[in-house]
């Protein structure tokens, strides 16, 4: 509840006030932290697997049946590249208000 001056009074539920229930509400800080997880970690997976790719395709890395050959050299770097996009922006949105 707000009073006339725009002052919320103390133990109206604001941030670190308990609810009815006796929780305690969420703090923007948290919301923060934990706001773009799920993009950022998509990113980051493209990326590494990406890279894992093109080596295998480039054929560095034996013992697969996708070693030597030239699509995964090609979809590799594609994916490595559509991660990077991903992952910046993702970042970007993070640093949103």
């Amino acid at each position: 509840m707000v009073n006339t001056s725009g002052v919320v009074p103390p133990g109206d539920g604001g941030p670190g006030q308990a609810d009815r229930d006796g929780a305690v509400a969420a703090t923007a800080g948290r919301e923060d932290r934990m706001r773009g997880w799920l993009p950022l970690t998509l990113g980051l997976l493209a990326v590494v697997v990406g890279a894992l790719w093109t080596v295998q395709g480039l054929g560095y890395v034996g013992g697969s049946i996708m070693s030597d050959q030239l699509i995964w050299a090609v979809i590799g770097p594609v994916l490595t590249v559509v991660g990077l996009v991903v992952l910046r922006w993702a970042m970007r949105a993070r640093r949103r208000p």
